[in-house]
């Protein structure tokens, strides 16, 4: 942490770099990019190796990764930034994003990329707020169904039809589905719960400041999540890293996830049979999970920050990202037939992320984490408490508009 707080201190430095000019030195404006990614075995290398090809392509701008680690990124960063310092580049992930707009903590991007000489993906949307481009995706998924084709031959087009083939594959050890439901893990029950309201219709918010968490679609979606745990057909009390273990095991027939779980699936078992296909709820919407690369305010290079911003935003440079990091990134990469035949999956979640939508509540952005615990405690008391959905919804909405009032 220590080295990482050093290297982001350095942001606004030059530093010289000899060029082919008859021995000429030339100063080389220095930019610091803080990621997470970074700190990941594998896929960090990998990525370091990508920044490393923008900044041998030229002599004006050298870009310094600086690994920081998920769970401490986004508290260092904001320290830093509340301080007038912190990295120039910061990759945030959606939630950090959208709570780092209000505060003026991000540089907004207009007039510092051209977006025409780009192909953004859809969720690229989400990057703008009020009118203003504060961030550009950087890697981007949505959720879909997984599901093992030695299991489950034909993946369920309905609600019903999956909860028949997740019960008729539950017996002896194996299950037919799996999710989060512990407050352990609070950020993926939240993404969980978050797909089966979406997936039911439902929406957090109407989008125009009135919070809708006890709408009848709201509560349509939760009863649907009960339905599931009540069917006992999932390994109740199992976090992700096992019961995602067990998936590539060949002991859980069906799991809605994101594409970076399906790159797992085939990192650890290569020869494991399965497929994606929609979920299988009425709605085509499901969740989002997207990552920003932004500019920090504070920032005194915005203009060398910029220029790696639209090196990166190139359409090989994507493709190259593309193989780094394993999932979609932000622009649409024409996938050759060998990375069709690598990431079979990439092509069914970026189809499934036309229609998805960030896990994060509209027009309460920044308060998100205070919402969320909200519902979850009630969704807690719907699985294990005997409270029916509309009950329990209900009072998370009046305890929420206390909370967002407060």
């Amino acid at each position: 942490m220590r080295k990482a707080i050093r290297s982001i201190a350095l942001a606004t430095t030059t530093v010289l770099a000899t060029v082919g000019y008859g021995g000429v030195i030339l100063a080389k404006d220095k930019v610091t990019f803080a990621a997470a990614v970074f700190a990941e075995a594998g896929r960090g290398d990998r990525v370091r190796a990508w920044v490393d090809t923008f900044n041998k392509s030229q002599d004006e701008v050298e870009v310094e990764p600086v690994a920081i680690p998920f769970s401490s990124l986004a508290n260092t960063v904001f320290t830093q930034m509340g301080g007038g310092g912190g990295p120039d580049l910061i990759r945030f992930d959606q939630t950090d994003f959208f709570a780092a707009i209000p505060s003026g903590r991000l540089l907004p991007l207009d007039g510092l990329i051209n977006e025409g000489d780009f192909k953004f993906l859809a969720p690229d949307r989400f990057m703008k707020v009020g009118d203003k481009r504060y961030g550009l995706l950087f890697d981007t998924t949505g959720y879909a169904l997984l599901y093992n084709t030695k299991l489950v031959a034909k993946p369920p087009a309905d609600f019903e039809t999956f909860l028949k083939a997740a019960k008729e594959q539950t017996k002896d050890g194996h299950f037919g589905y799996a999710y989060r439901a512990t407050m352990a893990e609070r950020a993926g029950f939240w993404q969980d719960v978050t797909n089966f309201v979406y997936g039911f219709k439902g929406r957090w918010s109407d989008g125009k400041g009135k919070l809708t968490l006890n709408s009848p679609d709201v509560v349509a979606g939760i009863a649907a999540y009960k339905a599931v745990y009540d069917a006992e057909i999932i390994p109740k009390g199992a976090d992700a890293a096992t019961y995602r273990r067990m998936f590539w095991e060949g002991k859980i027939a069906m799991n809605v996830d994101n594409g970076g779980v399906a790159a797992i699936f085939n990192q650890n078992a290569p020869d494991l049979p399965f497929k994606v296909a929609p979920s299988p709820f009425p709605d085509k919407a499901q969740g989002l999970i997207m990552t920003a690369l932004v500019i920090n305010a504070n920032s005194k290079q915005p203009k060398a920050a910029a220029k790696f911003l639209n090196w990166a935003y190139a359409p090989a440079n994507q493709s190259a990202l593309l193989q780094a990091m394993g999932t979609n990134v932000g622009t649409d990469v024409a996938l050759t037939p060998e990375q069709l035949a690598a990431r079979p999956w990439l092509a069914a979640y970026a189809k499934a992320m036309e229609n998805a939508l960030p896990q994060v509540v509209p027009g309460f952005e920044d308060k998100t984490p205070e919402i969320q615990q909200i519902v979850l405690e009630q969704v807690l008391q719907v699985l294990q408490g005997g409270v029916e959905p509309q009950q329990a919804m209900d009072k998370a909405q009046a305890l929420a508009e206390r909370r967002v009032r407060r």
